[in-house]
């Protein structure tokens, strides 16, 4: 910074946004006030080059404008934001906050980060086997402890709510930080100006400025424990804090609440059921299962799968994603690929279990399902069907597929408590093995072979070695390298000599 200005004379601000965030538009605006404010301002713009333009660094340097006859040469402003000389650093969504981060944009003496906390996620992130994201909870405490001030919250949730878009939202937070000495009145004139879907960018920037001043009421929520709302709720919730230890309370809570709308009482009851009998047999146990059993039990059947499709706040979100209009007809197209299994799977377990095992009824009813189809969920016809479907539930219990993941999760179960007798580190390492079954149809069949393939070298190999819980970790790593499973072949090949714990 030049000494010879003082801190408001010369303001530096470096704005990261993806491509269509409309991060040029957030640039003009800032640009606007400044000069409204007698500031000599220049802007300049590096691109990125991936999926959406990339992210885009916006670079706004203003210096105050000297009085007329003043022996004061201009000033010469740079053309990219240079580390430790940012004064501001806006930030579109919760990654390009670590970026910025990361590149020495902010400074604990005088940097004023105002991120979104929402994560656009990258294609690697989304086609890992295993969890993909990026360590968000890491720059959230980056940024608390790297910035002078740090102003966070949802800007992409609060641009849909007030309608408008992510760039108005941070408009707003940056007024209502005072990070910039200039009233409210002069960043609404800037919109005004702008001559742009102006009402719409002003309800956006008055959402962001009083977002930043009250804080982020979902972050609020997402904190508070979930609270039952019916009798029977109330008496699993009840059941839960009198039988449980208070480490799994909140993930026991939400893993009765899943299963309830997944099922029924009675399902999410055989829940608290098993892990009371863990809780019974090692207390180190119940957290890590509750998590994982929770995720197993609620696994995606055809049932389940036309349940979400049709549900009403699904349709809802995808309108708002959309940004359809009153009036307007929304159309939703799916596709769908149900094989002969998954059919069988839903019928009463005795037919499906029938027409498996017969070669003729499984040759002629296979051609039936063997391509997929593109559904129009909201016509009536499609609509219907999946309703018709949905309401299954009731029955669900009787079908082919309950009795198998049941006798599965008992299995896996029984593994467990026999093991944590011995060794309650490697019967923690067997729960966390559920993480590597997701999906459904030739996907949840890939990872259920990784996952008994896990389980039998760990049944075979491990449990009773002294490093049972670090080789079954390393096992699991192996499995998310890959779908063909050649790292974890590998893995198992190279395990060493059988070690008993002492």
């Amino acid at each position: 910074m030049d000494t010879a200005l003082g801190r408001s004379d010369r303001i530096t601000i470096a704005v990261l946004a993806l491509g269509g965030e409309g991060g040029g538009v957030l640039a003009d605006w800032i640009q606007d006030v400044g000069r409204a404010n007698g500031y000599r301002v220049q802007g300049t713009s590096v691109p990125g080059v991936a999926q959406r333009t990339g992210s885009t660094v916006y670079y706004i340097e203003m210096v105050r404008a000297g009085d007329g006859g003043a022996n004061r040469p201009d000033p010469v402003l740079a053309m990219m934001p240079v580390p430790g000389d940012v004064d501001i650093v806006i930030a579109s969504e919760l990654m390009e906050t670590g970026r910025a981060i990361l590149r020495g944009f902010v400074s604990k003496d005088r940097t004023t980060l105002i991120g979104s906390t929402h994560r656009v996620y990258a294609i690697s992130e989304k086609s890992s086997l295993g969890d993909g994201t990026g360590a968000n909870g890491r720059i959230l405490d980056a940024a608390s402890r790297r910035a002078a001030r740090f102003i966070g919250f949802d800007m992409a949730a609060a641009a849909h709510e007030s309608g408008s878009v992510i760039s108005s939202i941070m408009f707003g937070a940056l007024a209502a930080s005072r990070a910039l000495p200039f009233d409210r009145d002069t960043f609404e004139a800037a919109i005004r100006e702008g001559g742009k879907a102006v009402e719409a960018n002003l309800g956006g920037f008055s959402a962001g400025f009083e977002r930043a001043v009250s804080g982020d009421p979902a972050a609020q929520d997402a904190a508070a424990p979930r609270q039952p709302t019916t009798e029977a709720g109330r008496a699993l919730h009840q059941r839960i804090t009198a039988n449980l230890p208070q480490s799994a309370h909140a993930l026991a809570i939400e893993g009765a609440a899943r299963l309830m709308d997944w099922q029924d009482a009675r399902y999410a009851s055989l829940y608290l059921d098993r892990l009371e009998s863990l809780h019974g047999v090692h207390a180190d146990l119940v957290e890590p299962a509750a998590r994982h059993l929770a995720l197993w039990m609620a696994y995606d059947d055809t049932i389940r799968v036309a349940d979400l499709k049709i549900r009403s706040v699904r349709l809802d979100g995808v309108a708002k994603e959309v940004g359809t209009k009153p009036g307007q007809l929304l159309s939703v197209t799916e596709y769908m690929h149900p094989r002969l299994q998954e059919v069988c799977e839903t019928l009463p377990a005795g037919l499906g279990e029938a027409i498996l095992a017969s070669p003729t009824l499984s040759r002629w009813l296979a051609p039936l399902f063997r391509r997929g189809r593109h559904v129009t969920t909201t016509s009536l016809r499609w609509y219907l069907m999946l309703r018709g479907l949905a309401a299954l539930r009731p029955i669900r219990r009787r079908s082919l597929r309950y009795r198998i993941e049941q006798e599965r999760i008992e299995r896996w179960l029984g593994l467990v408590a026999d093991t944590a007798r011995a060794d309650p580190a490697a019967a923690v390492e067997l729960l966390a093995c559920q993480s590597l079954i997701k999906g459904y149809s030739d996907t949840f069949e890939r990872s259920l072979r990784s996952f008994e393939t896990v389980i039998e070298a760990a049944r075979e190999k491990l449990i009773g070695r002294a490093d049972a819980a670090s080789q079954i970790a390393a096992l699991r790593k192996a499995a998310l390298a890959d779908e063909e499973g050649t790292a974890l072949g590998c893995a198992i090949k190279g395990l060493e000599p059988h070690r008993t714990v002492a």
